[in-house]
């Protein structure tokens, strides 16, 4: 495709979904490669207008501060194996994004992947279970139990207070403290 063609399919696609001016000359600022990788990505993913302004934001930092074309950065393997991955595109443009905000803050991917290995490790049993916050914007840690029967709801107590200490550890790691320095 000629940089003519790519420019005139990204104005349809933004034409299309109502983009905003700013986010359209934003992307048509873009090298041909890097915004035909996007639009290719949109296309895809079936990008929300919200999701596609968030993802540009986001991957012209991480190309920035790296010093790479956004389309070497959509190019990187964990991207392009949700690109190419099979499941429905609603949730794969979730995983493209939730992707980008770990590219985008390493240390927040990191401190993430520490509290899910945490709450693995507390080897709940199916009636109890500890709900990490969606974005980690959040401080609050949710504990939920569901049962049927006066001994599930006991057992569930009890494994929660058996994992009293991994529960802690989680609560330290939301409000920035424990992180382990991998620098």
């Amino acid at each position: 495709m000629s940089t003519d063609d790519i420019a005139q399919t990204v104005r349809a696609w933004a034409e299309q979904r109502h983009l905003d001016r700013a986010h359209l000359e934003q992307w048509l600022a873009l090298d041909a490669d890097s915004a035909a990788a996007l639009l290719d990505a949109a296309g895809r993913l079936r990008l929300r207008v919200g999701q596609l302004q968030g993802a540009l934001g986001m991957l012209e930092e991480i190309a920035l501060r790296e010093g790479a074309q956004l389309s070497a950065v959509l190019a990187r393997a964990a991207l392009k194996r949700i690109l190419e991955g099979a499941g429905p595109a609603p949730a794969r443009a979730r995983a493209f994004v939730d992707e980008l905000r770990a590219m985008r803050f390493p240390r927040l991917g990191r401190a993430l992947e520490q509290m899910k290995a945490e709450v693995a490790a507390l080897k709940l049993p199916r009636t109890a279970a500890v709900v990490l916050p969606k974005d980690l914007g959040s401080d609050e840690l949710r504990i939920e139990i569901r049962v049927r029967s006066g001994a599930e709801f006991r057992d569930s107590l009890r494994a929660l207070a058996d994992g009293a200490a991994g529960v802690e550890r989680i609560l330290g790691l939301l409000g920035g403290q424990n992180l382990k320095q991998e620098f």
